[in-house]
């Protein structure tokens, strides 16, 4: 899906939340992660720097790239081929009202994730995000997170570098970050991996770290549910 496709289409699905939690009678509808895969995108947060973009126009298009500044944390990110994306949309009423303790839940769904594949993955300083870490010196980020947050309903998320093409990320000073190197679940294994395996891991691990029941839908189901839900 294009960035700024999913990026609207989150902002439909935040809207929904808020509308229904401020209205008289709330109703107990699901919240909504989707797990997407994009084009080739650098995406710049509201308190980034855009000197952190190291390509100019001509260069960004001679790789199908576009640039887009959008309303989450955090500074410059890839998104692209390989890479899963996960969008939670979540009404944090209805689990706790702890921005920062939802970052690092966020981060130890990705831990797990990253473990099932024998990946020792963990924090790294206060750096938000999850990290390789070994040697110091020798850390490389392997999933970014930036989120937005409004009455509580949270978008935006992660970025975990499954099969990522990594050169990409020359093009740019990852979050703002020029000391240490970035990864992917692939270059740690030296192996390939199946993404719907890896997609299922994770929504497993967030429905434990949220105590929450995960239905997973694809496609044409997933399309026909997002369809019901903002239409209701």
């Amino acid at each position: 899906m294009e960035y700024e496709e999913a990026w609207a289409l989150q902002q439909k699905l935040q809207d929904r939340l808020i509308t229904n939690k401020r209205s008289d009678s709330p109703k107990s509808i699901p919240h909504v992660c989707l797990l997407i895969e994009h084009p080739p995108v650098f995406t710049l947060g509201k308190s980034g720097d855009a000197s952190n973009l190291l390509a100019n126009e001509a260069e960004l298009k001679s790789h199908g790239a576009t640039f887009v500044k959008i309303d989450r944390g955090g500074d410059i990110t890839y998104h692209g081929p390989g890479q899963i994306v996960g969008y939670p949309i979540l009404d944090l009423d209805h689990f706790y009202t702890d921005i920062h303790r939802y970052l690092r839940d966020l981060e130890d769904v990705i831990i797990r994730t990253c473990a099932d594949y024998n990946i020792t993955a963990d924090r790294f300083e206060d750096r938000t995000g999850v990290w390789i870490t070994g040697t110091p010196g020798s850390e490389r980020k392997i999933c970014a997170m930036g989120i937005r947050c409004s009455r509580w309903v949270t978008m935006h998320g992660f970025a975990l570098n499954m099969a990522t093409k990594l050169d990409h990320f020359s093009m740019i000073v990852p979050c703002g970050i020029d000391d240490r190197g970035v990864t992917s679940m692939e270059m740690e294994k030296l192996e390939q991996l199946e993404r719907s395996e890896v997609e299922n891991r994770i929504m497993n691990h967030f429905a434990n770290v949220f105590d929450a029941r995960v239905e997973m839908l694809e496609r044409n189901d997933a399309k026909a549910f997002l369809e019901v839900y903002l239409g209701a």
